[in-house]
C-alpha cells in the first residue's frame, strides 16, 4: 500500500474506482480490510474510493498516544490533504463515524456528504456496549488466545441471523487476522471512544447526512442511531435484524444506500 505522511506518521491507504472522491473511515480495532471487497466493489463503480488504516493499525505507522477522536479526525483530513483531495463524500462507521463527526464539524467545507453508520455521539442519551459484551470481550482478552478474540468479535459484530451460516466465519477470520491490531492502540481507541461527545454540537452540522444502523447491533445499540438522527433532524435508515457490521452483512444494500445519498445533491 502507498502512504501519506500525516504529522510524522505514515498512514497507509488504498485508492480505487472512478468518480467523485469517497473517503471511508474504519472503526475500533479494524483495518481497511474490514470493508470487504463485496462492499467496496459496488462503490468503486461510481466513486474514487479511498480507504486507510488509522494510526497504529494495520500497515500504518506508529500511533502517538494518548490521542482523542479529534486527533484521528485530523489524521483523516491529512489523508485528503496528502492526496490533494479538496473535498470528499465521507463514510464513517463505529469509531470511524465518531471521527467523521469531528471532521465534518471542524471542516464542513471538506465534506460533500456524510454517512454515519453504527456509531455514537455521546451525551446523556448515548449508549456504549452493554455489560454482556464487555464481559465477553474481557474473557477473550484474558485468555490471550487470538482465536478467542476473533470468535468474540464475530459474535459481537454480526447478527445471530448472519452467523447462523457458519461457513461465513472463514472470510471474517481471514480479514480479522490478516493485519496487525496492537492491543495498546485498541485500548487507546476504546478510551477515545468513551470520551467522545458531539451531542451538543451535531445540531450545527449542515452537511447532508445519512444515518444507518442495524437493529441487532450489540456493540453500539440502535438507540444511538435514533439519537444522532434526531439531533440532525433526519430519519434514520434502520436495517432490521442486522448487526454492527451492517456493510459486511448486507454489502450491496449498504453500498447502494451510500451511493443514493452521495449522488442525490448532484
Amino acid at each position: 500500500m502507498p502512504s501519506v505522511d500525516v504529522a510524522g506518521t505514515e498512514l497507509n491507504y488504498e485508492r480505487a474506482g472512478e468518480g467523485e472522491p469517497l473517503l471511508l473511515i474504519q472503526g475500533m480495532s479494524a483495518t481497511h480490510l474490514a470493508w470487504g471487497r463485496p462492499f467496496l466493489e459496488v462503490l468503486e463503480a461510481d466513486f474514487d474510493c479511498v480507504v486507510f488504516d488509522n494510526r497504529g493499525m494495520g500497515l500504518s505507522g506508529h500511533a502517538a498516544m494518548p490521542f482523542a477522536i479529534a486527533d484521528l479526525a485530523a489524521d483523516a483530513l491529512g489523508v485528503l490533504d496528502g492526496l490533494g483531495i479538496e473535498s470528499a463524500h465521507v463514510v464513517g462507521i463505529s469509531m470511524g463515524g465518531m471521527i467523521a463527526q469531528e471532521l465534518a464539524l471542524a471542516r464542513p467545507e471538506r465534506v460533500r456528504t456524510l454517512t454515519l453508520g453504527a456509531t455514537y455521539c455521546g451525551g446523556p442519551e448515548g449508549r456504549l456496549m452493554g455489560e454482556d459484551v464487555l464481559q465477553l470481550l474481557g474473557e477473550a482478552m484474558r485468555s490471550g488466545d487470538p482465536e478467542d478474540m476473533r470468535r468474540a468479535m464475530w459474535e459481537i459484530n454480526l447478527s445471530p441471523e448472519f452467523r447462523a451460516e457458519e461457513s461465513r466465519y472463514a472470510a471474517f477470520l481471514a480479514m480479522a487476522g490478516a493485519l496487525s491490531a496492537p492491543r495498546p492502540v485498541v485500548m487507546e481507541q476504546m478510551r477515545a471512544c468513551a470520551a467522545h461527545d458531539t451531542s451538543t454540537r451535531l445540531g450545527q452540522l449542515a452537511v447532508p447526512t445519512l444515518v444507518v444502523h442495524g437493529t441487532a447491533d450489540r456493540l453500539l445499540p440502535v438507540a444511538n442511531g435514533h439519537q444522532i438522527a434526531a439531533l440532525l433532524s433526519v430519519e434514520p435508515t434502520l436495517l432490521e435484524n442486522v448487526g454492527h457490521m451492517f456493510w459486511w452483512e448486507q454489502p450491496q444494500r449498504s453500498a447502494e444506500l451510500i451511493r443514493e445519498h452521495a449522488l442525490a445533491p448532484a
